[in-house]
């Protein structure tokens, strides 16, 4: 199965959950640039459910629209702040955030295939390190179908 089918599998099933518990969903993503908000628009009924997404690639979009902290953007600390500043700044029930470093080089001292995930989820925030192999489109691939995972479970707590 082909990593948007997984993404596909997962965001159907996060749509389930979204419309069951009437809770609304949002998106803060920077290496993936906009992938985990596809995958979740093209989940059935995502309109009744799925608010939108913060593409923050840049790091100005992250500290002063997020409200991520100073210091480096490939880090737990800043998955966390752009998870809860998406449920600020969209008004979301639940949020999901990657960042990392998707390669070929090294961002904030981290080694390409370094992603932190955050997942807000009744008002707590779980995170998850990733260190994955490949290119940077792998990369950038395996970490929606993670972050999805992430929300997923977050969200079966």
């Amino acid at each position: 199965m082909s990593a948007e089918d997984r993404a596909d599998d997962l965001a159907g099933r996060i749509a389930e959950i979204a419309r069951q518990r009437d809770i609304t969903v949002g998106v803060a993503e920077s290496l993936t640039g906009g992938l985990v908000s596809s995958a979740l628009a093209r989940a059935e009924g995502a309109s009744e459910w799925f608010d939108g997404g913060v593409v923050a690639y840049g790091r100005s979009v992250k500290h002063e629209l997020l409200g991520v902290r100073p210091g480096p953007v490939v880090s737990e600390e800043a998955a966390v702040d752009m998870a809860e500043g998406t449920v600020r700044v969209l008004g979301v029930d639940v949020a999901v955030a990657v960042t990392g470093a998707g390669g070929p080089d090294p961002q904030d001292g981290q080694p390409p295939g370094t992603v932190w995930l955050a997942a807000h989820v009744d008002g707590e925030t779980r995170t998850r390190q990733l260190d994955l192999d490949g290119d940077p489109p792998e990369i950038c691939h395996d970490s929606v179908v993670a972050a999805l995972d992430h929300l997923l479970t977050a969200l079966d707590v």
